[in-house]
């Protein structure tokens, strides 16, 4: 996807990437302090605490980013044992991600409400930077190990659903990327179902879809 977009519109590109790099930096950035505003300085001590990228950003990540269009970034270290709040510590943690790039949505949103930012390349990086975030709010909500949704929503499964919860927790990983390689591989729809409220978001942000 994102090679085939460099070639038909390198300045779209570009603009995709720079959103997915303040969406990851601001998106771990915000586990970090979240974190240690509840009690844990795991993340503060291993600099983590900072909107400087290179702190966040995970090299395989970044070169599956370069490649692919897609990538990650370096886990943020929580120590659970650590937050005040009970059960709600470490959903909260959890949670300061996906609402952080959803707040840059919202940014996006005013920008574009400024005629400078309206037209021209400043118009593209701005709707492209909201596209990018509102991915990565929705995408982190799936509720797949390791992603940030399985966090929010997990520890508050019945207890009868343990066994669910610790299959999940083992295997996790390995389906998200089964179903990742399936969609590249057999170009089945699975992440436009997945990622369908992607589009509503911007739309109620009063953001246009950029066309790519």
């Amino acid at each position: 996807m994102f090679l085939a977009l460099f070639q038909s519109n390198p300045s779209a590109a570009i603009a995709f990437l720079l959103g997915l790099v303040i969406g990851i930096t601001v998106h771990e950035a915000a586990h970090a302090t979240s974190a240690y505003w509840l009690g844990d300085d795991t993340a503060y001590r291993d600099g983590r605490v900072t909107l400087n990228p290179a702190s966040h950003l995970d090299v395989l990540g970044s070169l599956m980013l370069l490649m692919a269009g897609f990538g990650w970034g370096r886990p943020t270290p929580v120590m659970p044992s650590k937050l005040r709040g009970g059960i709600f510590g470490p959903v909260a943690v959890a949670l300061a991600g996906p609402v952080s790039n959803l707040l840059i949505v919202a940014v996006c949103a005013v920008l574009y409400l400024i005629p400078t930012f309206q037209s021209g390349y400043l118009a593209l990086v701005v709707l492209m930077t909201a596209f990018t975030n509102a991915l990565l709010f929705v995408f982190n909500l799936i509720p797949i190990p390791p992603l940030d949704g399985s966090k929010i929503l997990f520890p508050f499964l019945p207890r009868a659903l343990s066994g669910f919860v610790d299959f999940m927790n083992q295997y996790g990983p390995i389906i998200l990327f089964g179903l990742i390689l399936v969609s590249f591989v057999t170009n089945l729809p699975i992440f436009n179902y997945l990622l369908a409220p992607v589009v509503p978001i911007l739309t109620a942000f009063g953001l246009p879809v950029p066309r790519f």
